[in-house]
């Protein structure tokens, strides 16, 4: 099976970004994709909270993933939607994943458990809670690629999730990002290889790239690792599709060789000696 991987630089307009994700959906299908991945925020980047807030809708009037749910059904792709920014019922907003399948229909959804507050040594400053509500639940997905563990960007940072989606059935882990510039080149690589290795399952970081629209630079090198640690699929800092080969096999030979989610047991409570 094939798993496409769309690396893009999201704008603050979302109708040119839907044309470049249902572009791509065309793409893939034509290259024998069985699923599309994409980055965190596909649909809008924009670091003006007035300007966003008129571009972020609720869910189901998303123009965005209507789009891309029509594009999915025409060409009988699945599509893991890295993120949208949806308006909750409180007025809210939650960084929402979508796995849709290949007649449109969403299959699953995830919310983004670990919200990004922090300050860079470069000066920049983050706050992703002051507009957003972290998510309360890991999710899995049923796909024809296997089962999909979802995560989003920051999530990477904290194992312990990971290994959840893995004890649940994961053999495969999606982490759509829009990584920061310093802190890509210091963790991008060793944190999604470290995620592959611990869990023996495949990762699959469709990533933003370059300079956007709202002034922001991200780090790009989406990635498509194998679960003995191999990167797949590396494709630097320029926007594009990539196709990479997924075998579920390799996940049950890594598994047997060294059976990590077998062996895991429950910590126990630290003892800190003088």
């Amino acid at each position: 099976m094939r798993a496409a991987i769309l690396q893009m630089t999201s704008g603050i307009d979302p109708a040119a970004n839907a044309r470049t994700l249902t572009d791509a959906i065309g793409q893939a299908a034509g290259d024998g994709a069985t699923m599309l991945f994409t980055p965190e925020m596909s649909g809008l980047i924009d670091r003006d909270r007035a300007r966003a807030a008129h571009s972020i809708t609720a869910e189901e009037d998303d123009p965005v993933l209507a789009a891309v749910r029509n594009a999915a059904a025409k060409s009988g792709l699945w599509v893991h939607l890295g993120s949208l920014a949806v308006r909750r019922d409180d007025g809210r907003l939650a960084n929402r994943g979508f796995v849709i399948d290949g007649s449109g229909e969403v299959r699953g959804r995830y919310d983004k458990l670990h919200l990004f507050d922090v300050d860079l040594p470069t000066g920049e400053s983050w706050r992703e809670s002051a507009a957003y509500v972290g998510g309360d639940t890991a999710v899995v997905a049923r796909t024809p690629l296997g089962d999909l563990g979802l995560s989003i960007c920051y999530d990477i940072r904290f194992p312990s999730l990971y290994q959840r989606l893995s004890d649940a059935g994961a053999t495969i882990i999606s982490v759509p990002a829009a990584f920061t510039r310093p802190t890509g080149a210091a963790h991008w690589h060793i944190l999604l290889q470290a995620r592959a290795i611990e869990n023996a399952a495949f990762v699959i970081a469709a990533a933003q790239t370059g300079r956007h629209e709202d002034g922001r630079e991200t780090y790009g090198y989406s990635l498509a690792i194998d679960p003995w640690g191999a990167v797949l699929s590396d494709m630097g800092e320029r926007p594009g599709l990539a196709v990479v080969a997924i075998d579920p096999q390799q996940v049950s030979d890594v598994r047997q060789r060294i059976p990590v989610t077998e062996h895991r047991r429950e910590i126990p409570p630290v003892r800190v000696v003088p």
